[in-house]
């Protein structure tokens, strides 16, 4: 595919779009309340060196407004195998997509050789507390685009909606992960251990930038350089 045109295709009734060139699959999954147009900065940034994979979560556009997490996972599997069958590809996480992404990951190790996770760690450690976030974090969406139907990750984290969340797995990834977190925000969505854990894990890395939460819109530049760093390790 030559960089700069976009393809999209179907799996089980969701739009995936590809765009860039390059052996490796990065597949994208945003969170609330945003759609895969949040990562149309980093798409541009990597897309010569990589196919860049991303899709707007199932009931932020279209479609259910719920979903469970099996299926979710289930879901990520049939989009990687389509556009990945032969070998693993790398997940570049944020927010709510940190939390399904971390989970297809330990349930399908095979497929994914690393991860690069944004601004979410130990979701389910029992230290984070998730509240208001839009509000103090200044969130970048149009607030038009914002429905009730964004909502129901945290319907599923609160009350248990479509089987809740109590099932996911403590966050323990067996493959490399870059973790890079805003760290000018009201409080963090990731513990001091995890920041730990993920330094002295062999291959992996963490990197706080002086931002808020959307991290690929405040610091396009120093988050994407070192997302570049990371994978391809360039200077």
């Amino acid at each position: 595919m030559v960089a700069g045109t976009e393809l999209c295709i179907t799996v089980n009734g969701t739009d995936v779009w590809l765009q860039g060139q390059g052996d490796e699959v990065i597949l994208m999954l945003h969170g609330w309340p945003d759609t895969r147009a949040l990562w149309d900065g980093t798409v541009a940034a990597l897309q010569d060196r990589a196919t860049c994979a991303r899709l707007t979560l199932p009931g932020f556009e279209s479609g259910p407004a719920v979903t469970r997490l099996d299926d979710m996972c289930q879901l990520l599997r049939q989009i990687v195998d389509r556009i990945s069958p032969d070998k693993p590809v790398t997940l570049m996480l944020h927010d709510w997509g940190c939390m399904f992404g971390y989970e297809f990951a330990m349930r399908h190790p095979d497929r994914v050789a690393r991860v690069v996770a944004v601004d979410v760690g130990d979701h389910n450690s029992g230290a984070l507390r998730r509240e208001s976030m839009a509000r103090w974090l200044r969130c970048p969406s149009d607030a038009g685009r914002v429905t009730h139907k964004m909502n129901y990750p945290y319907a599923m984290q609160w009350f248990g909606t479509a089987g809740g969340l109590k099932h996911a797995a403590p966050v323990q990834l067996p493959m490399p992960l870059l973790f890079v977190y805003g760290a000018r925000k009201p409080f963090m969505f990731h513990s001091a251990k995890w920041l730990d854990r993920v330094a002295a894990q062999p291959g992996s890395a963490v990197q706080g930038l002086p931002c808020g939460h959307w991290v690929m819109i405040s610091r396009p530049e120093a988050f994407h350089a070192r997302v570049r760093s990371w994978l391809w390790g360039e200077a």
